[in-house]
């Protein structure tokens, strides 16, 4: 087998970053040498510490395993916008590394995800099926798409201002404008939208 090669470890992280996607631990120094090929632990030994200098993984409290640190889950971004239109070239222009949680949640401890359930909000671009990213706060404003409780039910739509009075728009001609006829009590504001295409 051909020795542990540092200048791999970008290709070697993206193996444990697959492996960690269906086992959702960091594999065991035998169970690396499998995956990437290393003639002994010692060289993986030695790959976990190089990731851990780098500030992708850490042992754990007990010091008795390895575990993913936040910059384990970066993905890289382009560094350029993709058009719908005309091709462009994506390999080769990465830019900084992105982490999705950063991006979508601003508070942790108030944010869900909520699954979308019916088509009211397709024209809006969400869909059944979908993730959507909700921010738990009561302070919405007309224009935002809003997780509500009507009747006793969660209804997700936009809110918007009818003479004075706040309703709940859907994005689909076939639903109708929802007007509370006592106080509006708002969930919380969408902030994010995940989807998926493929599995």
């Amino acid at each position: 087998m051909p020795p542990a090669d540092p200048s791999r470890d970008s290709e070697y992280l993206d193996r444990l970053r697959d492996y960690y996607a269906e086992a959702r631990r960091i594999p065991t120094q035998q169970r690396i040498c499998e995956l990437i090929g290393f003639a002994s632990k010692t060289a993986a030994k030695k790959l976990l510490e190089r990731l851990e200098t780098a500030g992708f993984v850490e042992r754990t409290p007990d010091d008795d395993a390895w575990m993913p640190t936040t910059r384990f889950f970066e993905r890289p971004l382009a560094d350029i916008a993709v058009r719908a239109g005309a091709p462009d070239m994506i390999e080769g222009t990465q830019g900084d590394m992105f982490l999705i949680d950063q991006y979508l949640v601003r508070q942790p401890s108030r944010t869900l995800m909520v699954p979308v359930k019916g088509d009211s909000m397709i024209d809006a671009g969400i869909h059944d099926g979908d993730l959507v990213v909700v921010e738990r706060t009561k302070a919405a404003k007309s224009g935002d798409f809003v997780i509500a409780i009507v009747d006793d039910e969660f209804t997700l739509k936009e809110l918007i201002l009818e003479k004075s009075k706040f309703a709940l728009k859907p994005h689909n001609p076939a639903y109708p404008i929802i007007r509370p006829q006592g106080q509006l009590e708002i969930f919380g504001v969408v902030t994010g939208l995940v989807r998926r295409y493929q599995g």
